[in-house]
């Protein structure tokens, strides 16, 4: 009896990182979106993305992409899904892993954001873009939305300082949905994890807002005595 044996063969195909980056400003939860100027596809929008490079880690060649296009390092980053469908890609046999982002819209460098012709588009009125790239927002919309449920991560599209009501208004635009501003605030100064400064924001009003500021430590100290958050 014969047995058959697989032949070793080698294809050649890419490796991708794709990053899907959310900021967040009085307006609500954005995307940062870029037009291609390289086929295939040019023209279109884009999530911002690149190739990995023989030396680097996929972690590493998804913060080089972000350093490159905001400016900005030592960002909250995370990979959340790798994508690999043959036809994904028009252009190539492309195997991408994708990375959400969340960035203080306040820190990046916009003459970086405007090099590379990108734009800030709501989360909920985005354009078609090219191959899968709708599907991996999508995803990580929902991966987003998990996360922050038990894990202060929407602390990162905030600046350091911020109201009460700013902080409403983001996990408002992160769930697309309305919370009692009396609950919402009881409930989270009850974590007893934000420290109220002496100053206040008076944009909004005469009277003003105080400024909160999100205390990491004592969020790392409760956590390893058996803290969850939960909002």
């Amino acid at each position: 009896m014969n047995e058959i044996v697989d032949k070793p063969y080698f294809f050649k195909f890419n490796v991708a990182v794709d990053c899907i980056i959310f900021g967040f400003d009085d307006e609500g939860l954005k995307l940062l979106l870029y037009k291609r100027n390289f086929e295939p596809e040019i023209g279109k929008w884009s999530l911002m993305g690149g190739f990995l490079s023989p030396e680097e880690s996929l972690d590493k060649a998804a913060s080089r992409v972000l350093a490159k296009i905001t400016g900005l390092k030592n960002i909250f980053l995370e990979q959340f899904h790798t994508y690999g469908d043959v036809n994904r890609d028009t252009g190539a046999r492309v195997i991408s892993a994708a990375y959400y982002a969340l960035i203080k819209i306040s820190d990046f460098s916009q003459s970086m954001i405007d090099e590379f012709g990108a734009q800030w588009w709501p989360v909920n009125d985005y354009p078609e873009l090219v191959f899968d790239h709708g599907v991996m927002v999508e995803s990580a919309l929902e991966t987003l939305r998990s996360k922050a449920k038990n894990e202060p991560i929407g602390f990162e599209l905030l600046p350091r300082f911020f109201t009460i009501t700013q902080l409403r208004n983001l996990y408002e635009a992160i769930y697309q949905r309305t919370f009692d501003p009396g609950n919402f605030r009881k409930k989270i100064l009850s974590m007893k994890l934000l420290d109220r400064l002496p100053i206040k924001d008076k944009t909004g009003s005469k009277k003003g807002a105080f400024l909160y500021e999100f205390n990491q430590n004592r969020y790392e100290r409760f956590k390893s005595q058996g803290f969850l958050f939960e909002l």
